[in-house]
């Protein structure tokens, strides 16, 4: 095999992809190098091939200076990745950073605001894309991170900061005045999370889900109810927010004719279904703009502190069941994309690669 190697998807159909070898990259002045370790593959990694284009995902990691032409993509992951050969002061061979990395073998980044917590990348062609993805985290300076979590934080911590940043937006907005909130694709990693955030502070959380996951999601303990798709009728015509995680149309539709306008806000989160679901909402839900307005309020510090609380509070949830699937080099990796992409992973199973 060659120095290093990509996977990809092709943009227009995510079931097609590909996997080259490429040559291990070269590092210039003022940059430095990174070796993708151990990644993991979500519905979140398909959300952002959904929204490449519209998001500018794709635009992270270009295919072209991998040898691809652009009808490729590569789906963002996150995971931890090493240091193996920098030219910037602070950040040295060897070092463990956790952030969001290309489906391959190697990175170049040009580390910039480098303090004992890691180091942006401040690549160009990343200048104007959403900063909290270009942060990679040094293991030593992050007070999530335990060595015997990893695997959890490598499938869960972008959710679940998508999830407390959520649950902490309805929060800090006293939930909407609703006393209700509906989630959609409640048996969803980043919907159940933002659930135990919020359950037992306020509105009554009902999570919506089909009829194989309803078992699932009502083990989990984390939604005072748990209804099926077919059931809104069921909800009670009280003041209402609903959490969009899935994008259905139907779902939606429902929802308004049941409720009306006690239907008080329909936020869209991210989705499940591989339909952008936000030009139907009323509202867009984007994690970022919310960790901005908290890291004003709180100080960056405040911020890590106040997350990593409320993530180990989240912990021994997920222990109870989750199921690390652990895979081994790049066919792993294009064996959990395809499972993941058409809905074969089990709610309990979560897919991590070794790579």
């Amino acid at each position: 095999m060659a120095d290093s190697w990509t996977f990809a998807v092709a943009r227009d159909d995510r079931a097609r992809t590909t996997l080259v070898d490429s040559p291990m990259p070269a590092v210039a002045d003022g940059e430095a190098l990174l070796r993708v370790d151990r990644v993991g593959l979500t519905a979140n990694n398909v959300t952002y091939a959904v929204l490449g284009e519209a998001m500018r995902y794709w635009e992270f990691f270009p295919p072209e200076p991998r040898g691809l032409d652009r009808q490729w993509g590569l789906p963002p992951l996150w995971g931890f990745a090493e240091v193996i050969a920098s030219t910037v002061a602070g950040v040295e061979a060897g070092q463990r950073v956790y952030g969001y990395l290309p489906p391959a073998g190697h990175l170049v980044v040009r580390p910039d605001r480098v303090d004992a917590s890691g180091f942006r990348d401040a690549s160009g062609h990343r200048a104007d894309l959403p900063s909290p993805y270009n942060a990679y985290r040094s293991t030593s300076g992050d007070p999530a991170h335990r060595a015997e979590q990893e695997d959890l934080l490598i499938l869960f911590r972008p959710l679940f900061f998508t999830s407390f940043m959520l649950a902490d937006q309805i929060i800090d907005n006293d939930h909407y005045g609703a006393q209700s909130l509906v989630l959609s694709s409640a048996s969803s990693k980043t919907a159940y999370a933002a659930a135990c955030e919020l359950h037992g502070r306020g509105p009554r959380l009902i999570g919506l889900t089909s009829p194989g996951n309803l078992a699932f999601t009502r083990s989990l303990g984390c939604y005072d109810t748990v209804l099926t798709y077919d059931d809104i009728s069921a909800l009670d015509p009280v003041p209402t927010v609903y959490l969009d995680l899935a994008g259905a149309p139907a779902t939606r539709r429902a929802l308004r004719d049941h409720l009306g306008d006690r239907l008080v806000r329909d936020i869209a989160v991210g989705l499940t279904q591989q339909t952008p679901n936000a030009d139907a909402a009323g509202q867009v839900f984007f994690a970022p703009v919310q960790m901005r307005k908290r890291s004003r309020d709180w100080g960056r510090d405040g911020l890590d502190e106040r997350f990593t609380a409320a993530w180990q509070r989240f912990v021994p949830v997920l222990n109870k069941w989750l199921a690390v699937q652990v895979g081994n080099g790049p066919e792993a990796l294009r064996h959990a994309w395809l499972d993941v992409l058409a809905g074969r992973t089990p709610p309990r199973v979560g897919h991590v690669v070794q790579l």
